[in-house]
């Protein structure tokens, strides 16, 4: 499947807008406490990391599961015109406000890209190029047309048809696990720490489940739908996403795995995974 390079990072053209815009409470994520709007300590007058590659030992998790879809690099170099918030401190709210909606648009245009394809119906996939045309767009628009952007009303239309394009691709599955005789395995469902090794998954909703630390070890997720799933510390390793539903690179960063593990052509190996 073919992404736009807009939908991926490119942090040497971004003005660091995720390590200054969004803030974090110390965690196990997070070593420290920042506020939204404010540098973090870490960051270079370059606009690096300091701490690039010790991030995880140094107890920054958090940022290397964080993907901006692309965001950064189109507001700090395309809708502020390579001046950063530095050069131009007026810019700054502005922009890091321009930096959140924008981040939510390409995130929806990353699930977008995906449903065109995936959708057996060709109205479907038509919708879907004509959504992403339009949010295109307006993540492309003037700093007054992104903060203006009816975000919830497009998270809505986006997600009605990514839900219509599930039902269709999950329908020529049969999922074992809807069969599970503690009904476990629907849309939001508790599995944190449950043992689903070696299951035959495929077709099966998991929207929005609770994954935390559950066990899907050489299980095949094919046509699962991941979408918004919590995949945190999730034990992957040899299990079969390959044209799972739905997946994004953060749900992989912040889960286990190993080169057997098998992803979506469009998503990279994290290089935490042994």
């Amino acid at each position: 499947m073919t992404i736009s390079p807009t939908l991926r990072p490119d942090c040497s053209n971004c003005f660091a807008l995720c390590c200054t815009a969004l803030g974090f409470a110390r965690s196990a994520d997070f070593a420290i406490d920042k506020p939204a709007a404010s540098a973090c300590p870490n960051m270079a007058s370059d606009f690096s990391c300091t701490i690039h590659q010790r991030l995880r030992p140094r107890g920054f998790s958090g940022c290397t599961v964080f993907d901006c879809f692309g965001a950064g690099q189109v507001v700090s170099q395309r809708t502020f015109g390579g001046t950063s918030w530095v050069q131009d401190p007026e810019s700054k709210a502005s922009m890091f406000a321009v930096f959140k909606i924008v981040k939510q648009l390409h995130e929806m245009l990353w699930y977008l890209a995906e449903a065109e394809q995936r959708a057996f119906d060709p109205e479907l996939a038509a919708t879907a190029h004509g959504l992403s045309t339009d949010i295109e767009s307006t993540s492309q628009g003037e700093v007054s047309a992104v903060l203006t952007a009816d975000v919830g009303h497009l998270h809505a239309r986006v997600r009605a048809l990514l839900m219509e394009v599930s039902e269709e691709v999950r329908a020529s599955y049969a999922a074992e696990g809807r069969e599970m005789p503690d009904g476990g395995i629907h849309p939001g469902a508790d599995l944190m720490g449950a043992n689903l090794a070696k299951r035959q998954l495929c077709g099966s909703d998991l929207r929005g489940a609770y994954l935390i630390g559950a066990n899907l070890e050489r299980s095949d997720l094919t046509a699962v739908d991941l979408l918004g799933a919590d995949l945190r510390d999730t034990r992957l390793h040899g299990a079969n996403l390959a044209r799972s539903l739905y997946l994004t690179q953060p749900q992989i960063n912040a889960a286990q795995g190993n080169r057997e593990t098998r992803l979506p052509e469009r998503l990279a190996t994290p290089a935490h995974w042994h």
